[in-house]
């Protein structure tokens, strides 16, 4: 009885062994039909078929005889496995595949802090790549702090600081060439507006004469329910953000006539960082004192009629919201502010989101462009959670993971207990009416790990997180593997119960063991749980800035139920 040919050896022995499991025992190949069976048990491809096999087998394998005979050698199957066609995140994923019909509060949308800022915000510079940076990573609510400027050309900067400034007109015709490279769907613009009346109609001249059809200045028919458009309806289109004067949008409203707002501020322009110091002095009366008043400005009316279904009003709670606010218009939170509301109201704050756009942004104290923890917010619905892109670490290695599902479009559709008008989800709360997930999580080797800056050779080890709802939030590692950053082996296994598998996301963070209780980033990933593969998977890492590190990755076994 021959014996079973052992494949050249291979510093990839936890591939090999998978590989060996399922090849013949007088030759050391894969069949298609062999294949399909390993696709099938271990990596749950359900819908995958003899096609499917041979598809992958012309793909990757690199014999000639082999290929032709339709078999797969180790070569060719460890190619596979670190192909995109193994990644752990669901290919299908990587297009859009969500419902895009839905009213624009249903959904998760990528926005921007500061946009135009590539440091702090205290001497930082502005510039128009910071505006191309955003648009190519596919963002879809680009802030604009707008104030007089010479020669009446408006100016973008952020107030009373040492930053640079940059001309608005230069802003505008940035993101008309950039809007829609990376994704087909609405752009908000949010403008932080502290002009003059004359400039701001300056700005108006701006945005329509340079931005033309792509600007939304006129509305929708809208059914007689008054819901906001959906990104399908809006595809192409830069919306405004800004206050309005006192009067309804230019909306055909079908059922609703002519309606007007009657509540409001008469047009008055009041930042969001203003409103943020209002409210910080409020908590702190001592310093109400030493403030300057600043003087109030009122809309102008070019600029203000080219607000539609993004009018910006001032939150008094939630019940004034529920019995007057309209469906087209919005409001900005300072982080505090949407902490406390979280904290205190959750359930309530979930449903103003269910029919409202809401906005939070870093408090005005963040000097040095730093971000907050993204996820509790997204566990109450908020759809634009403003972050400082330039600012690196791990609130935008979440933002980045939440925004890599559906395409990279920007959008994401919320799950359902955050759409329903009759939701009782609560973000606070430890028991929640939904099917938990348990994950159970191998991970097993690296490959190709970066050196350290240092160049001593890593002892690096490996942190999954789960960010998501409070209950979910945990982290647990490896122990590191000492000198190896080459073909690190840890044969680790990892359960988490996920009580809203709907919200979460899983990180994988490398990090190199520096000392007893220090160590430092190496390499990430993050993504959606929804989009978690199971069976053997690559993981791809990305550096601090969010480019591949590739070759480097991770090999992990995933199983949920």
């Amino acid at each position: 009885m021959s014996k079973k040919k052992k494949p050249p050896t291979s510093r990839r022995s936890d591939i090999q062994h998978i590989f060996q499991c399922y090849t013949s025992d007088h030759d050391n190949r894969l069949t298609a039909s062999a294949l399909l069976t390993f696709l099938h048990r271990e990596q749950v491809e359900v819908s995958a078929n003899q096609e499917t096999a041979e598809a992958l087998i012309d793909r990757y394998e690199v014999d000639e005889s082999a290929r032709a005979e339709i078999n797969m050698t180790f070569d060719g199957f460890l190619r596979l496995m670190e192909s995109k066609d193994c990644c752990v995140l669901d290919q299908t994923h990587t297009q859009v595949y969500q419902d895009m019909s839905q009213p624009l509060c249903h959904y998760f949308i990528s926005s921007s802090h500061n946009t135009y800022l590539t440091g702090d915000q205290l001497v930082g510079k502005s510039h128009l790549d910071a505006y191309i940076s955003v648009l190519r990573r596919g963002c879809r609510c680009l802030e604009i702090d707008c104030w007089d400027g010479p020669d009446t050309e408006p100016i973008v900067y952020h107030g009373y600081t040492l930053t640079s400034k940059i001309l608005f007109k230069d802003v505008i015709a940035t993101v008309q060439e950039y809007a829609f490279m990376a994704s087909p769907y609405p752009i908000i613009l949010s403008l932080e507006n502290h002009c003059s009346h004359g400039q701001q109609e300056v700005m108006a001249h701006y945005l329509t004469s340079i931005l033309g059809d792509m600007l939304l200045d006129t509305g929708l028919t809208v059914d007689a329910q008054g819901d906001l458009p959906s990104p399908d309806e809006l595809k192409y289109k830069v919306l405004i953000k800004n206050k309005k004067l006192n009067s309804a949008p230019q909306l055909e409203l079908e059922a609703r006539g002519s309606e007007a707002n009657a509540d409001g501020e008469a047009g008055v322009e009041e930042s969001d960082e203003e409103e943020d110091a209002d409210e910080e002095e409020e908590e702190m009366p001592a310093k109400r004192s030493k403030k300057k008043k600043k003087k109030k400005v009122v809309v102008a009316q070019a600029l203000s009629d080219l607000v539609i279904y993004t009018k910006s009003v001032k939150f008094i709670s939630f019940v004034h919201s529920r019995d007057n606010q309209q469906f087209y218009e919005n409001t900005s939170f300072a982080e505090k502010k949407a902490k406390k509301l979280v904290k205190n109201s959750g359930a309530e704050f979930v449903l103003h989101n269910v029919r409202f756009l809401s906005r939070v942004y870093p408090a005005g104290s963040r000097t040095l462009s730093s971000n907050f923890n993204p996820q509790e917010f997204w566990n109450a619905g908020i759809q634009l959670v403003a972050l400082n892109f330039q600012s690196l670490g791990l609130p935008m290695d979440l933002n980045n993971g939440r925004f890599q599902d559906n395409g990279g479009s920007g959008y994401v559709l919320k799950p359902h207990f955050l759409r329903s008008g009759e939701s009782s989800f609560d973000p606070n709360a430890f028991k929640y009416n939904l099917r938990p997930a348990h994950l159970l999580l191998k991970v097993i080797s690296g490959s190709n790990l970066p050196s350290s800056r240092t160049g001593k050779a890593l002892d690096p080890f490996v942190r999954v997180e789960i960010h998501g709802v409070v209950s979910d939030c945990c982290r647990k590692q490896t122990d590191a593997v000492k000198h190896n950053a080459l073909s690190p082996r840890w044969d680790a296994a990892m359960n988490f119960t996920i009580e809203v598998p709907e919200l979460a996301l899983v990180r994988f963070s490398v990090r190199d063991q520096t000392g007893l209780l220090k160590s430092e980033f190496v390499g990430q990933y993050t993504l959606p749980f929804t989009s978690m593969r199971k069976g053997y998977r690559w993981v791809p890492l990305l550096s601090r800035e969010g480019y591949s590190l590739d070759p480097a990755s991770l090999f992990i076994y995933a199983w949920y139920s």
